[in-house]
């Protein structure tokens, strides 16, 4: 069997096994009985048959955190099954789905030793996909300096930090600066992979992979620009965070850069109609005027946050990639439905927990 062969098969055997866990995922009939679901141990009665061996450990009435913890157990030992059996370009591509979590664990390590935290609450609060052997060496640096410079050498996110950021960047009033700035370099480099990479370029991933990097790109460039309302950050500072592609790119973006407030962002994304959507929806454009709801809402869609609204494009984006037959975006759309089901199951149980039951229905997605 050739080389060729042989990935097209690996290839193929994956995508069986992803379409399999698609199926596994909780169905509207399920979350209709998780809301009717009076305790915590009702929940866990409910996940059962979708997480039955995860919960088996687990204390009668357990945390919503603790239940949370448990579900995240399962999406985790899923994908490095998949990625254990990956090959060729398969691989590559999962290694860059564990950049993001990365990136999130970096950020955390250096919060963490600016404030002399404890090493094990650090490493125990990094998320699992973004682990790699390297990481506790990374805890031994006792200032920021020796940090970075162990990061350049020791991780896979060193190209993201060369030419970019200096040990001197990386202080408390600029980590969330730090955090993008990887984010920018990190899509703009995974974007390039699935259009150039020789087994990847012209196929349905490409195709998928762009649609759904343009919308991430977008949605932090969106993201970026409100946050950064009555901050410090520069609108020259704040152009430099923005990835160079995606469907508002270049003009849009240039327009987000000098945007002074939400309806500067409302004219911005003007000629996109999904993002002009959103942002009438929360309030954020039109007649409004105002900031509206950004990261917390109840009620119809007209009362989602806009984080609630940019979940709700990525789950319709994520069943799309679905019905594209022998594609590597499948794996990327799995692993954002087993987040979002995640969420659900979190904000759920948090609900019943507070005995709150009547907000469950007005945030969760279902796919």
């Amino acid at each position: 069997m050739s080389e060729g062969m042989f990935y097209n098969v690996t290839a193929g055997y994956i995508e069986g096994i992803v379409r399999g866990y698609r199926n596994t995922l909780l169905t509207g009939q399920s979350y209709g009985n998780l809301t009717q679901c009076e305790t915590i141990d009702d929940v866990k009665l409910q996940l059962g048959p979708a997480y039955g061996d995860y919960l088996a450990s687990l204390p009668p009435n357990p945390s919503t955190s603790a239940l949370a913890d448990k579900a995240m157990d399962k999406l985790v030992a899923e994908f490095r099954y998949l990625q254990a059996n990956a090959t060729g370009s398969l691989a590559k591509f999962m290694e860059y789905l564990t950049y993001a979590y990365m990136i999130d664990n970096v950020a955390l390590l250096i919060t963490g030793t600016l404030h002399e935290r404890d090493t094990r609450e650090l490493l125990e609060r990094c998320h699992p996909l973004g682990w790699f052997e390297t990481m506790p060496a990374l805890c031994v640096a006792t200032n920021i300096e020796e940090l970075y410079n162990s990061v350049l050498i020791e991780t896979p996110l060193a190209p993201y930090f060369k030419g970019s950021l200096s040990h001197q960047d990386l202080d408390e009033l600029n980590i969330e600066i730090v955090r993008n700035t990887l984010y920018k370099n990190y899509l703009e480099d995974f974007h390039r992979f699935v259009n150039e990479d020789p087994d990847i370029k012209g196929t349905p991933t490409c195709e998928v992979m762009s649609e759904i990097l343009e919308f991430e790109a977008d949605r932090r460039s969106i993201n970026i620009t409100i946050n950064s309302f009555g901050t410090e950050l520069t609108k020259t500072d704040r152009k430099k965070l923005y990835p160079n592609f995606g469907r508002l790119h270049p003009e849009g973006t240039l327009m987000l850069s000098r945007a002074d407030d939400p309806e500067g962002v409302r004219i911005a994304v003007d000629g996109v109609a999904d993002y002009r959507t959103m942002l009438d929806q929360t309030g954020m454009g039109g007649s409004s005027g105002g900031i509206g709801n950004q990261s917390g809402g109840i009620g119809g869609d007209e009362g989602k946050s806009l984080e609630d609204l940019f979940y709700q494009k990525e789950m319709e984006i994520s069943k799309l990639a679905f019905t594209h037959q022998f594609t590597h975006s499948i794996v990327y759309a799995w692993l954002k439905l087993r987040e979002q089901e995640i969420r659900n199951i979190t904000w759920i149980s948090e609900c019943i927990a507070q005995n709150q039951k009547d907000r469950i229905g007005n945030y969760i997605s279902v796919f």
